[in-house]
């Protein structure tokens, strides 16, 4: 199988609702997220012309429009937080995710929105 990475940056705040230590708060991070994309095939053998099993222009268009367009910059919370704190509702830089966005659940978020994109 044969494998390629593309890194992407993006800025965004969250808090995490429920837990008990400072991740509680609205806090930001910079994240820093690798999407790999892999092929089936007998890597012995050259890729036919062009020579690409997926073209690094297509990845970035696809995962700036999916994610870093939306995320980059922005709040994410969960409905729970902001049943707790209604004030944040009106942000206009406001995601919601359906669970608490730490980063495993944020991890899944995005794998969902980007296999729904990419082609198989």
């Amino acid at each position: 199988m044969l494998s390629i990475t593309k890194i992407f940056h993006f800025e965004m705040a969250h808090a995490i609702y429920g837990y008990t230590g400072a991740c509680k708060n609205i806090h930001g991070h910079s994240y820093e997220l690798h999407v790999t994309v892999s092929a089936a095939g007998d890597e012995t053998v050259y890729i036919p012309s062009p020579g690409f099993m997926a073209d690094f222009k297509d990845i970035k268009k696809w995962v700036q429009a999916a994610v870093i367009e939306k995320m980059d910059h922005s709040l994410l919370l969960s409905p729970d937080f902001i049943a707790a704190n209604p004030t944040v509702s009106a942000l206009k830089t406001l995601l919601y995710l359906k669970l608490n966005n730490n980063a495993l659940n944020l991890l899944i978020h995005i794998r969902l929105m980007l296999v729904n994109i990419f082609p198989e």
